[in-house]
C-alpha cells in the first residue's frame, strides 16, 4: 500500500510564475494517473496524463514525460495549458473579477493538492475608470510611485482587458485597460472608432498617474496591435514603447466586429472625424469567399491574403509606422488562423529598417502557433470559437504545445522589452 502525497512549490503565487510538481509515495515504477481541474468563470476545465514513478517512487513534473495523456514531452506546466473545458464552447480562461484567484486541483490516486494561480498581487489597487466619456479600469502597483505606465487594448471581441492590466500592475507598472467599443457606455462595435478617443485616453493616464520619467506604452493584440502601432504613428510623441500581439501592417475595415448598419468592408478608425483608408478600400482582388465558402474551420486569414494581391491598395491602407519614435515589440506566429500576422510584422520590420528607426525593434515569430497568445501557463486548446461580435465560427489556428510555448516566451519578452525600454527611456531623461 503506497501512501502518495503531492506538493506544489510555490502552491500560491501570481499566474506567470512557474510551478514545480512532485508526486512522491508510489511504488517504483508505477503507472499514475495524475488529473487537474479549475473551475474558470463557472465552467470546469480537466486535463489528466499518465507518468511512471521513478525508483524512489518519485513524479517530478519539471523532469517526467508522461507515458500518455493531454500533453507530451516534459513540461512542468503541461497540465494547465492542456485543459479542456467539460462544457463544448468555453473559452473564458478568467473569473470575472480579476482579484479572484484560479485555483486548480491537482491529484493522483488518493492525493491531491491546490495550485492557486493570481493575476493581482497582494496591494495591487483596482480603480474603475468613467471619465470624459472614457471607459476601463486602472490598476496600480502596492508599491508607491511613481510607475512606467502601460495602456492595454483589446481586439475586435472588445471590452476592457482587466486581467492583462492587473498583471502588470502585479509587475510594477501603472497599468491603463482602455475599452474602444463593447463596453458599458461604448457602441457595441468596432465601426467608426476615433483615435482621438484613444488619444484622450493616454492623455488621462499621463496626467492622472504621472508616470515615472513620462513612461507610457501602449499594449495591443489583434486589432489592438494595429491600433497600437496605428497610435504610435499617429501621435509618436505620446507612446513611450509599442507592444504589438500579432498586428497588422494595415488599416483594416470592420470585419468580423462590424457594426452590421454599416458592413465589415466599413471603415473602422476615424481621424478628425474622417475615415481611414483601409485594406478593403477601392481593393481589386481583395474577396470574402476563401473565408465564407472555405473548409471548416473557416481561416479569415485567407480572405486577408487575398487582399495583399493588390500593391495599391495595400500602400494606401499601410500603418506609417516609420513616424513611430519609440522601441517595437512585434509578436506574431506562424498559423495565425485569423490574418497573417507574421507577413505583416515582417512588413513593418522592414519599413522601420529602411527607414532608419533608430529605437530598438524585437520580432518573435512563433512557429506552429495562432492568433491566440496571452500570457503564460493557460489553457490553450480551445483554438476554434464562435467571434464574440458576429458569431463567425472560425479558427485562430495554432497547435495547443505551440501556443503554450507563445504564451510563455512572449510574456519573457514584453517583460524585457518593457525593463529595456524604461531604462532607456530614463537615461535620455537624464541625459538629453
Amino acid at each position: 500500500m503506497t501512501d502518495l502525497s503531492i506538493v506544489i512549490t510555490p502552491a500560491d503565487d501570481l499566474i506567470d510564475v512557474p510551478r514545480r510538481i512532485v508526486i512522491s509515495g508510489a511504488a517504483a515504477g508505477q503507472a499514475l494517473r495524475v488529473d487537474s481541474s479549475t473551475l474558470r468563470r463557472g465552467a470546469e476545465w480537466r486535463s489528466s496524463a499518465i507518468f511512471v514513478a521513478d525508483a524512489q517512487g518519485r513524479i517530478d513534473l519539471s523532469r517526467d514525460a508522461p507515458s500518455e495523456g493531454d500533453y507530451q514531452g516534459v513540461d512542468a506546466m503541461g497540465l494547465l495549458w492542456s485543459q479542456v473545458p467539460l462544457q463544448p464552447g468555453q473559452r473564458d480562461n478568467f473569473h470575472a473579477d480579476v482579484a479572484t484567484p484560479l485555483v486548480t486541483r491537482i491529484s493522483a490516486g488518493d492525493a491531491s493538492a491546490e495550485l492557486v494561480q493570481r493575476l493581482a498581487g497582494p496591494g495591487v489597487v483596482r480603480r474603475e475608470v468613467r471619465h470624459d466619456g472614457l471607459v476601463g479600469t486602472l490598476f496600480l502597483p502596492a508599491t508607491p510611485g511613481p510607475h512606467p505606465a502601460v495602456m492595454i487594448l483589446n481586439g475586435s471581441g472588445g471590452g476592457i482587458n482587466e486581467p492583462r492590466a492587473a498583471l502588470y500592475a502585479s509587475r510594477g507598472y501603472a497599468a491603463f485597460a482602455l475599452a474602444y467599443f463593447k463596453a458599458p457606455g461604448l457602441s457595441d462595435y468596432i465601426s467608426n472608432t476615433p483615435l482621438e478617443y484613444v488619444e484622450r485616453g493616454l492623455d488621462w493616464l499621463r496626467a492622472e498617474v504621472q508616470p515615472r520619467d513620462d513612461f507610457v506604452a501602449i499594449s495591443g493584440q489583434s486589432r489592438g496591435g494595429e491600433l497600437v502601432l496605428l497610435l504610435a504613428a499617429t501621435f509618436p510623441a505620446k507612446v513611450s514603447a509599442v507592444l504589438a500581439y500579432v498586428p497588422s501592417a494595415l488599416v483594416h475595415s470592420g470585419q468580423n466586429a462590424a457594426d452590421p448598419a454599416v458592413g465589415r468592408e466599413g471603415p473602422t478608425w476615424l481621424l478628425r472625424g474622417k475615415p481611414l483608408p483601409h485594406q478593403w478600400t477601392d481593393n481589386r482582388s481583395a474577396s470574402w469567399k476563401p473565408f465564407d465558402d472555405g473548409p471548416a474551420p473557416h481561416r479569415h486569414e485567407l480572405a486577408m491574403l487575398t487582399a495583399l494581391d493588390d500593391p495599391e491598395a495595400v500602400a494606401r491602407a499601410r500603418i506609417p509606422v516609420e513616424n513611430i519614435q519609440a522601441p517595437v515589440l512585434l509578436l506574431s506566429a506562424t498559423d495565425d488562423g485569423s490574418w497573417p500576422s507574421a507577413r505583416y510584422c515582417a512588413m513593418v520590420r522592414d519599413k522601420l529598417a529602411e527607414a532608419g528607426h533608430r529605437w530598438p525593434v524585437l520580432w518573435r515569430n512563433y512557429q506552429d502557433a495562432g492568433h491566440s497568445i496571452l500570457f503564460p501557463f493557460v489553457p490553450t486548446t480551445q483554438t476554434t470559437y464562435a467571434h464574440p461580435v458576429s458569431g463567425r465560427i472560425s479558427t485562430g489556428g495554432g497547435e495547443p504545445s505551440a501556443n503554450a510555448r507563445a504564451d510563455l516566451d512572449s510574456w519573457q519578452q514584453a517583460q524585457q522589452f518593457l525593463r529595456d525600454a524604461v531604462a532607456t527611456h530614463s537615461l535620455r531623461k537624464d541625459h538629453p
